[in-house]
């Protein structure tokens, strides 16, 4: 087994690095690591060894990583998709019972008048101030059908709510899991226009980006409820700031604190909890261990965000290494027919492609000589070569 250094940027969870098999290290230096694990440290200013192959996200968003920097680089990045989607839920739906009922605003007047020793009938008087409505009976527009978007929807059906769901790209998987009581939206201007509270549940992209607009606000129902468990980049929160003030948006509950939603009147803002639980942290760093070890042990990649799904198993032969490199023509027949000329028979390989990467994964049927890894790195296109095993 070969030592393999990893570097913890952010407290990991012990029972996801616990996982880590004999010959893994957790070392303080970024400098000597072939892996980093990381949660919300922000990594884009960051200069990586040139021995850094892979960077596990213990969390879903990525934004905090040079993705692009890292594919040309031929590290691979890892991010732990659905490991936190239990955690978010709940808060999601803690967010809309908030926005529903003024339970905050009830708290507060306790705590004001504590030294009343009349408050249980002063309360009878003043709880009015605080009523609201169930969310029973109310429709629910869930906006991003992935991981946490499913289960948003789901849980909002077993409250009684009618769920509209809307997602262009909306996966195989996440269509068994949703309840067949969740309607289908065709446009997501059909969310805006049907939903008490709309829910938003999508990656935060160039695309994305306020996606929440003025013109959208525009286009949802008068007293609608705004809530944002993904990123604040998605909503254009002056246009939201002017709809809370206007009474065009009732509420809006955001789990991302910045001066302008801090400042916002009828918002409800929540210091980034959706994620801190116990149990999501651990879920996430289990995950995100158990994927960069697969990768480092066999070149396996599994939800990557900059790379492409790349399966091959356990090396069963000689040897095994991976190849990263652009997805370009003629270069996996260069990559083949170089190992013909070395006399290396390829008894298994796989290739996968992912936008403008490729990553390939080659057994052996003897170990390759190591002046041939800086010969594969001379094929244009090719970003790192790797011994992946040797028998």
């Amino acid at each position: 087994m070969k030592d393999r250094k990893v570097f913890c940027l952010n407290n990991i969870a012990k029972v996801g690095t616990d996982r880590f098999r004999e010959g893994y290290t957790l070392v303080d230096s970024i400098d000597e690591a072939a892996a980093v694990l990381v949660r919300s440290a922000d990594m884009k200013e960051m200069a990586f060894p040139e021995g850094l192959r892979a960077i596990g996200r213990a969390g879903a968003g990525v934004n905090n990583i040079p993705l692009d920097r890292c594919a040309e680089q031929g590290i691979v990045v890892f991010n732990t998709p659905g490991a936190n989607a239990n955690s978010v839920k709940e808060l999601v739906l803690c967010g809309m019972l908030l926005a529903s009922r003024d339970v905050a605003g009830g708290i507060e007047w306790v705590k004001a008048n504590k030294a009343d020793e009349a408050i249980a009938k002063t309360t009878e008087k003043a709880k009015k101030a605080f009523a609201g409505n169930e969310l029973k009976g109310k429709t629910l527009g869930v906006i991003g059908l992935g991981a946490i978007g499913v289960l948003v929807a789901n849980a909002a059906v077993a409250l009684g709510m009618k769920v509209l769901g809307y997602d262009p790209y909306m996966s195989v998987k996440a269509a068994w899991n949703l309840s067949p009581a969740v309607a289908h939206a065709e446009k997501v201007e059909e969310v805006y226009a049907a939903a008490d509270y709309v829910t938003v549940h999508v990656p935060a992209t160039a695309s994305t980006k306020g996606m929440i607009s003025a013109d959208a606000i525009a286009k949802m129902k008068d007293g609608a409820v705004v809530l944002n468990f993904a990123r604040d980049s998605l909503v254009d929160e002056k246009a939201m700031a002017e709809a809370l003030a206007s009474g065009k948006i009732a509420r809006y509950v955001s789990d991302f604190p910045n001066p302008v939603s801090a400042a916002m009147d009828k918002a409800i803002v929540i210091p980034h909890l959706g994620a801190s639980t116990e149990e999501a942290e651990d879920n996430c760093a289990v995950m995100a261990v158990d994927e960069v070890q697969d990768y480092l042990d066999n070149g396996n990649i599994r939800n990557s965000v900059n790379y492409p799904e790349l399966n091959a198993g356990v090396c069963e032969t000689a040897a095994r290494v991976q190849i990263l490199h652009r997805n370009i023509p003629n270069i996996l027949s260069q990559i083949t027919s170089f190992f013909g000329a070395q006399g290396l028979n390829i008894e298994n390989m796989v290739n996968k492609s992912r936008g403008d990467y490729a990553a390939t994964l080659l057994d052996l049927s003897a170990a390759m000589p190591h002046d041939t890894v800086e010969k594969l790195r001379a094929i244009e296109g090719v970003l790192r070569v790797r011994r992946v095993y040797e028998g």
